[in-house]
């Protein structure tokens, strides 16, 4: 990670770089990046939303992470609430911050980017606990939230459009180490 400097990001200025990123890394259509930036937009006006990015020392953006505090009337909060409830969990959407989106280049994969992405955005939040979802499947990905201290919360959650189910994790503040 050394040639790599993680730091505050001007997502809205640079969401067509990071979407770009999101793209390769999550293997999004030109149609599902045009959904996507809509939505980045709209979440970076919610209180408390921030961004931070990984770039090269020429600039270059090879990750970002973004999240905000959660608030039970978004709508990833009303999908997930009544998996959330079933489990007698649904506490985990108080008080919280969300990781909305963690995507690193896959050629700058496995070098702790995405670690370090997601550890400084979570120092900063003044909420005890995060969550987030991931694609309910071993991958690297969900690896590096269990070693972080996220643990699963509900499974095989579906969203609208997405043809995979998503498993949703949570984690005390500050995350683990190590």
């Amino acid at each position: 990670m050394n040639d790599v400097a993680v730091g505050p990001l001007d997502l809205a200025a640079r969401v067509d770089e990071a979407l770009a990123v999101q793209a390769l890394a999550f293997g999004l259509s030109e149609e599902e990046v045009g959904v996507r930036r809509h939505i980045v937009l709209r979440h970076l006006t919610c209180p408390g939303a921030r961004a931070l990015g990984a770039t090269t020392p020429e600039g270059r953006l090879v990750g970002f992470v973004y999240g905000m505090p959660n608030d039970r009337t978004h709508w990833w909060s009303t999908v997930v609430e009544p998996y959330l409830r079933a489990r007698e969990l649904d506490h985990w959407l108080d008080d919280s911050f969300v990781i909305t989106e963690l995507h690193v280049h896959p050629a700058y994969q496995n070098r702790r980017i995405g670690r370090s992405l997601i550890t400084r955005i979570t120092d900063e939040a003044s909420e005890p606990r995060s969550i987030l979802s991931a694609i309910d499947a071993d991958s690297p990905a969900r690896g590096l939230y269990r070693s972080l201290g996220y643990r699963d919360i509900a499974r095989r959650v579906l969203f609208p459009s997405a043809p995979t189910p998503y498993a949703v994790m949570g984690a005390p503040l500050p995350l683990r180490r190590g």
